[in-house]
């Protein structure tokens, strides 16, 4: 047992997304994807798959995870249903229920549950309008099911059962947001903030039960209004911890977009956000690689690290001195090593060098400040 804690007071943790789709079902790319995950410093690891056999893709990442991992039951749900009878909107309760069981015995440690999404929701989208309506897998499932079979979300309607399941297995409940906005002209509208509102009241329902919960958020979010949305969610879901896309603070960087998410989670850690889930530059564009994987959580790594320094984290600092030390010293392996990413660092170190002298090719051997400075120190 590995235990890590995501919460008020601790380092801001950082989540990969990994597992198959309907295009790639094989399950050996995504336990290459899981090390690598793990390797770049990842604590937690989400299973989104939707490709066959999904109850082995669970079952293989669970047990070859040594980080914490995480489920979506309405995906399995969803793609089982469709093999079995046709359409989505042909779901039962039970399917969904049975496969929350399922993946709860399997030794999921959370799971992302879209119960936030009730009639009221619903009616605050179609009153207000969206441009891109919703953009949560989960999200689209649950809204068409509700449309089309004209009842409440038995995610939202049956919750206590939910409890009952997460209660009896010791798995944690991330609160999924299914409205959550997938560009900016649609962050913090009415929909948004109704399921806010609706997580709030399962947050203390959970807790009273002594069930964990993590409430997740948002999403694309430009940079003024994310101060908002973290206030807004410390306050309607009593400062539970959040777990955020990003937030991605523009819509314009397709092939980018690690780094608009990385700019938007930064800040948000900083106010308080206890969980970065990470973006990879083949969101919105396809099934990320294992480069893919690792470019994202290095990048989240950057960002929950420049949180933690901002917070005032005890330890965060530390680091960053230590390596600084090691930097004015031209102790090169020592500074590799402090680093995020070693390999990275020595690789852009190593092209073009000809000596092990004190400088890098950026300044030569006469032009190092650095250099100078401890010239100047030592005469």
């Amino acid at each position: 047992l590995q235990p890590c804690g995501v919460g008020q007071g601790l380092r801001v943790k950082v989540n990969a997304n990994i597992g198959t789709s309907s295009s790639f079902p094989c399950i050996e790319p995504e336990l290459v994807k899981l090390q690598a995950a793990i390797d770049a410093g990842a604590d937690a690891v989400m299973d989104l798959s939707t490709g066959d056999n999904i109850t082995a893709s669970s079952r293989a990442i669970i047990n070859a995870s040594t980080v914490m991992v995480g489920t979506v039951p309405i995906y399995q749900a969803t793609v089982e249903t469709i093999k079995k009878r046709g359409a989505v909107v042909e779901m039962t309760k039970d399917d969904l229920f049975d496969v929350i069981r399922m993946q709860a015995q399997d030794g999921a440690d959370f799971m992302t549950i879209h119960c936030g999404i009730n009639r009221n929701v619903i009616k605050a989208l179609t009153d207000e309008g969206r441009i891109m309506d919703v953009v949560s897998r989960g999200g689209s499932f649950i809204t068409g099911w509700m449309l089309h079979n004209d009842a409440e979300n038995p995610l939202y309607e049956y919750y206590d059962e939910i409890l009952d399941i997460c209660e009896e297995y010791d798995v944690t409940i991330s609160l999924g947001d299914g409205l959550r906005p997938g560009c900016l002209a649609d962050a913090t509208d009415r929909a948004q903030i109704q399921e806010l509102l609706n997580l709030g009241e399962l947050t203390q329902r959970a807790w009273d039960r002594g069930v964990q919960v993590m409430v997740e958020g948002p999403g694309h979010v430009p940079l003024h209004k994310i101060q908002e949305n973290m206030e807004r969610q410390i306050q309607k879901c009593h400062n539970a911890p959040f777990y955020t896309l990003g937030p991605l603070v523009t819509d314009i960087a397709p092939g980018y977009d690690h780094i608009t998410s990385a700019i938007g989670a930064t800040q948000i850690g900083w106010l308080g956000t206890a969980m970065l889930c990470y973006v990879t530059p083949k969101e919105h564009l396809g099934l990320p690689n294992r480069e893919d994987v690792r470019t994202g959580v290095i990048t989240y790594k950057i960002a929950a690290h420049a949180a933690d320094l901002a917070k005032g984290h005890p330890a965060a600092q530390i680091r960053d001195n230590a390596l600084s030390k090691a930097r004015f010293e031209f102790r090169w392996r020592d500074q590799f090593h402090l680093s995020l990413d070693p390999d990275r660092a020595l690789a852009y170190f190593q092209e073009g060098r000809h000596t092990d002298g004190e400088y890098c090719t950026m300044c030569g051997p006469h032009f190092c400040a650095m250099k100078l400075s401890r010239d100047i120190r030592k005469n």
